[in-house]
Formats: C-alpha cells, structure tokens, sequence
C-alpha cells in the first residue's frame, strides 16, 4: 500500500480544511486507517483513527468534536474533516495505515505504511 496524503494550506483561526490521504493497493478496505500530526519541534502525535470497516474511531482529545476522519473505500480514500481550527492544529499531518486494528495507544512503530506529510497552518 502506497499513501500520498494532500489538501494542506493556510487557514485562518476558525476556518476548515479537509486532507485527504489517497491509498493504492486491493488491500486498502481492510487497512486500519490513521492521521497524525508534527507540530515544529514537537514528536509525532497521532489526532484520529479507525478501523477497517470503518465502524470505530478515535479521537485525540484536542481535536473531538472539530475533526471527523471517514473513508471511502471504493475511491482508497481515507479524510480529515477538520472544522473550528485553532493556531494550535498547526503541523504537518500525516496519514498510515496498518494492516491490522488501530487505536489511539497503536505505536507508530505498528504501522505498516505512511504517507508523505501536508502542511497545515493555521493563522490567528
């Protein structure tokens, strides 16, 4: 599985924006799927997850109630609905996958495959 994540950019505080994390490969449906972010000078924190089927997700908690991920598995699309923005979202958002279940605690290391980061900045 192959991931390539896009739709970064500059916001203002309030604003939207929606990433999306394009997937190749048959195996994709049955992927758990996750977003994390890298803010400047910080580690890897993962912001939302979800299973294959797409039933269960996570939330970090900065971030429920702002930001939805859902996937589209005939498309190998997995996306980031993020509303309500705040200068603290500011990071690069990366998308990955693993072939099995994930949750919020799922170690980076777990992960099978990650896509290449986007930049979001949000400005005040």
């Amino acid at each position: 599985v192959q991931l390539q994540a896009y739709g970064g950019g500059l916001v203002q505080a309030g604003g939207s924006l929606r990433l999306s994390c394009v997937a190749s490969g048959r195996t994709f449906s049955s992927n758990a799927m996750a977003w994390f972010r890298q803010a400047p000078g910080k580690e890897r924190k993962i912001v939302a997850g979800m299973r294959g089927s797409g039933v269960l997700t996570y939330y970090t908690d900065s971030v429920k109630g702002r930001f939805t991920i859902s996937r589209d598995n005939a498309k190998n699309v997995v996306y980031l609905q993020m509303n309500s923005l705040k200068p603290e979202d500011t990071a690069v958002y990366y998308c990955a996958a693993r072939r099995y279940g994930v949750t919020l605690t799922t170690p980076m290391r777990d992960y099978d495959y990650w896509g290449q980061g986007t930049l979001v900045t949000v400005s005040s």
